[in-house]
């Protein structure tokens, strides 16, 4: 386990396996980067933290789709509108 920012951690898959209840403690605090062959492979996050993710992600699309329908009325081609998909595929990736 190493400390790597203030509020971020970063664990080897096989320290997950000895030490999972210290673990899963750790991320309710703050965020847990776990990793396999010295790559990230996952986050761990505390789940209300998760919720409040899953609610701003939520509320941009809505953004982004309301902007984007505001431009397609307009007749926009533009960056805006290329901008505006763009973002919207990136937030759909979930």
């Amino acid at each position: 386990m190493m400390t790597v920012q203030k509020d971020t951690t970063l664990v080897g898959v096989s320290e997950m396996r000895t030490k999972m209840d210290e673990i899963l403690a750790m991320s309710h605090r703050h965020t847990v980067i776990i990793e396999k062959r010295h790559k990230p492979v996952a986050v761990l996050i505390d789940a209300g933290q998760y919720e409040q993710l899953e609610k701003r992600l939520e509320l941009l699309e809505d953004f982004a789709l309301a902007h984007l329908a505001k431009a397609r009325e307009r007749g926009s081609k533009g960056s805006d509108y290329m901008d505006i998909e763009a973002a919207l595929k990136i937030i759909r990736r979930q």
